[in-house]
């Protein structure tokens, strides 16, 4: 963990999952100033608009944030890169995509490299392509998700074992006991996202919000298996709208008009839970509050160490038996 938060120069070693074209500079700055890496995800969204949003979170706060950019989801690649150098953005994440066409270019800008996998042979490819730090994240996170379908419990020690890189637990952590989980595992760190969009600073619609803090345990859905591309959502009359089309049987043109970035806008920042989708992991059913993220991160890292704790006294008075 120190040696992640020396590297990111972060208090926590705790991560913002990139949200795409809902990411803003409120959110991410308030999760660098609680101590976390806040993190810009780029989405579709043209440089322009990522541009201003690195310019509102410059101004929001000194410390450090990364830009997430998801190489076959946008189509700017290597403009947003020219971003990141033009800014001194000192971090990226790179997911959705072949990263090591550039690793070398940020690395020679001074920029350290977080990329995101979801195999033992991707980890391990990233490895040799460079990366600084590896993110891991299993099947229970929200949003657009890896066909392997691979859980964070079994994925996370695999890939501790066959890489020597700091690796990042994400996909189903959200409290304390959730990051005690994943530094059992082995991981160095998580990466969250669900949970912050349950957040006071989170600028998104309170439909959205109110839909985290009431959801159950079962509240989530994947779409996107008959077309091949998967994606965690929240049930909501929209996203049973579409699991019905897809059981009716629907093209990957027709399922892709449904999942627009567009429709990710309507439903998490306009509200409209009729025409537009919500992403959530399987995390929300343990969500029961809005809070600070300052709140958030002191409760995670508390409960974390309470329940390390907890669970090495308990294990000392098995082994003296």
């Amino acid at each position: 963990m120190k040696y992640v938060c020396e590297m990111l120069q972060i208090n926590y070693p705790i991560i913002q999952g990139g949200m795409g074209n809902i990411s803003n500079a409120q959110l991410t700055s308030a999760v660098s100033e609680a101590g976390g890496l806040g993190t810009i995800g780029c989405g579709t969204m043209t440089p322009d608009e990522v541009e201003q949003i690195i310019l509102q979170t410059k101004k929001l706060t000194d410390k450090n944030f990364a830009i997430n950019i998801a190489i076959n989801v946008s189509p700017y690649t290597k403009e947003l890169i020219d971003l990141v150098i033009k800014y001194r953005i000192p971090i990226v994440s790179l997911s959705a995509g072949n990263p090591v066409p550039f690793i070398p270019t940020l690395h020679e800008n001074g920029v350290k490299v977080i990329v995101l996998v979801a195999s033992v042979k991707h980890a391990q490819k990233a490895e040799a392509a460079g990366a600084d730090i590896l993110v891991a994240e299993g099947f229970e996170a929200a949003g657009i998700n890896s066909s392997l379908e691979l859980t964070t419990f079994t994925l996370i020690p695999q890939i501790v074992k066959n890489v020597k890189l700091p690796v990042i637990a994400a996909g189903g952590i959200g409290d304390g006991k959730g990051f005690a989980a994943a530094l059992m595992l082995g991981a160095s760190g998580v990466q969250i996202g669900t949970r912050l969009i349950a957040t006071k600073e989170a600028p998104f619609h309170d439909n959205y919000k109110q839909s985290l803090v009431n959801a159950s345990d079962t509240e989530t859905i994947i779409v996107g298996r008959s077309v091949g591309m998967l994606r965690r959502m929240l049930k909501t009359p929209y996203s049973m709208k579409l699991e019905e089309n897809e059981r009716e049987g629907m093209t990957l043109v027709q399922y892709g008009e449904m999942t627009t970035e567009k429709k990710h806008v309507m439903g998490a920042v306009e509200g409209d839970l009729e025409n537009g989708f919500i992403n959530s992991g399987q995390i929300a059913g343990l969500i029961d509050e809005i809070s600070s993220v300052k709140d958030l991160f002191e409760k995670m890292m508390k409960d974390a160490n309470l329940q390390m704790c907890k669970t090495s006294r308990e294990l000392e008075l098995l082994m003296k038996k």
